[in-house]
Order: structure tokens, then C-alpha cells, then sequence
């Protein structure tokens, strides 16, 4: 084997590689030869100090916290318009609910229009529509206060649902005229649906996870 044969698979063994040749053979050859047990040694520090040297890592930790940080600020930002534009919709409705439910109760409060056998209980009852049309306006004009008026929507749509299906069953009535109450649980419905969009609470960042924090 000459110098350069030898050199290879010298070189092959340092990388942990098969040299392809006896290793007493290379042995033999350098200890014979000062130019490769020369080259050796300078090879076996080369590739001692290349194994030892540490590496420099540069910090990321601050970039990756900062970008994630802005990513959920964007989600953030993304789900607050979102509920933002629920809300929105769900006051327009409410609002609507209650200038339906006012149209119905003034005339037969002021005027008696559509007013039947019983004038005093039917201003009565426009009277008590008329209260309910005023808060269905304060909860679309204020959403997160109609989760205080949620109860007395809810106990209302309850009370005609249930009174309405026992006197449908005992045919104290017809159905069809018991249609009607099917709009106080439909805005007893929108008015929980209101208060559930204005009450929801806004989430805030870790600080562990804002930027510039380890």
C-alpha cells in the first residue's frame, strides 16, 4: 500500500467508516513511515477538535414567543369581530321584537282596537305587552343588560307554552290560536342568545407568552 492508499482509509476509519484495509497493515505502515504517522496525528486532532468544538445556537425563544403571541392576537382579534357582528345581528332582531310587540299592545291600550268581550283585561294584557316590548328595547339597546331580563322572557315563554298545550289537549281552544305565543319563545330565545354573545368574556394572553418574556 502506498502513502495515499494508506491516507484513505486512514481518513475512513476516523470518520468511523470501514477502511477497507487490514488494520494491521495500516499499523505496520505507519510506524514505518514519519509522513503518515505525521499526518495521522494531525488528522486524529483535527477530528478530535471538530467533535469538541460547541456550536452556536442562536436564541429564538424570544421570536417564536413573539410570533405566537401575534398569532393569537390575531385569533383574538378575528373571534372579538365575529362576536361583535353576532351581537349585532341579535340586537337588530330584538329590537324588532320589541317594536312588534309595542304595535300590538298601543292600540288596544290607547285606542281599544281589537278589543272583545273584556276591554279591562284586554288592556291589561296590552299593558303587560307593552312592559315587555320596553324591555326587549333596553336589552337591544343595552346588551349586556338583557340577562337580567332573561328570566321573566323565559318564565313568560314557559307559562303560554304550557298553558297553551294544556288547553290545545282539553280543546279549550284551537291550535291556531295559540300560534301567537310561539313569539315569546322565539324571543325569549333571542334575548338568551343576546345576553349569552354579550356576556362572553374576552380572553386574554398568558404572560408568559407575551413577547420579550422568557
Amino acid at each position: 500500500m502506498n502513502c495515499d492508499d494508506v491516507r484513505v482509509a486512514l481518513s475512513a476509519r476516523l470518520d468511523g467508516e470501514d477502511p477497507q484495509a487490514p488494520a494491521a497493515a495500516l499499523e505496520a505502515h505507519t510506524d514505518a513511515c514519519p509522513g503518515c504517522r505525521s499526518w495521522l496525528a494531525r488528522a486524529e486532532r483535527v477530528t478530535r477538535l471538530t467533535r469538541l468544538q460547541a456550536v452556536d445556537v442562536p436564541d429564538l425563544t424570544a421570536p417564536v414567543l413573539a410570533a405566537v403571541a401575534a398569532d393569537r392576537a390575531a385569533a383574538r382579534d378575528d373571534a372579538a369581530a365575529t362576536v361583535r357582528a353576532r351581537r349585532q345581528v341579535l340586537r337588530v332582531a330584538v329590537a324588532v321584537a320589541a317594536v312588534a310587540q309595542l304595535a300590538i299592545a298601543l292600540p288596544i291600550l290607547l285606542a281599544g282596537f281589537g278589543v272583545e268581550a273584556d276591554p279591562h283585561t284586554s288592556r291589561e294584557m296590552a299593558s303587560f305587552d307593552a312592559a315587555l316590548a320596553v324591555g326587549f328595547a333596553l336589552a337591544a339597546w343595552r346588551p349586556e343588560r338583557a340577562r337580567a331580563f332573561l328570566p321573566v322572557a323565559l318564565v313568560l315563554a314557559a307559562c303560554l307554552a304550557g298553558t297553551s298545550a294544556v288547553d290545545v289537549a282539553r280543546s279549550s281552544t284551537a291550535l291556531v290560536h295559540e300560534l301567537g305565543h310561539l313569539s315569546a319563545v322565539v324571543q325569549a330565545g333571542l334575548l338568551w342568545a343576546l345576553g349569552r354573545v354579550s356576556g362572553e368574556p374576552q380572553r386574554r394572553l398568558p404572560t408568559s407568552l407575551a413577547p420579550g418574556r422568557g
